[in-house]
């Protein structure tokens, strides 16, 4: 894994992290507007980084951002495990 691609995955998995934390904040704070829009910026951001990663180091997910590409390259990139963070 190119180590670009692996600082642009880093940095999406922290603010997922962020996303999900405030997320769980929600559910018990629902009026908290501030960590609301904390949550709405988390969620732009972790898309933002999809789509980059995507547009250079190929989907996350089946049906992610970046178009099928033939020949299917799926299995060609590293499994999770096999990546060193």
């Amino acid at each position: 894994m190119q180590s670009s691609c692996r600082k642009i995955m880093s940095e999406l998995m922290q603010w997922s992290f962020v996303q999900y934390e405030l997320l769980l904040y929600l559910d018990t704070h629902p009026e908290d507007r501030t960590a609301y829009q904390d949550y709405v910026n988390a969620c732009d951001k972790v898309n933002q980084l999809k789509r980059q990663y995507e547009a250079y180091c190929g989907a996350l997910t089946p049906c992610g951002f970046a178009p099928p590409q033939y020949p299917w390259g799926w299995i060609e990139t590293p499994w999770p495990w096999e990546i060193d963070y």
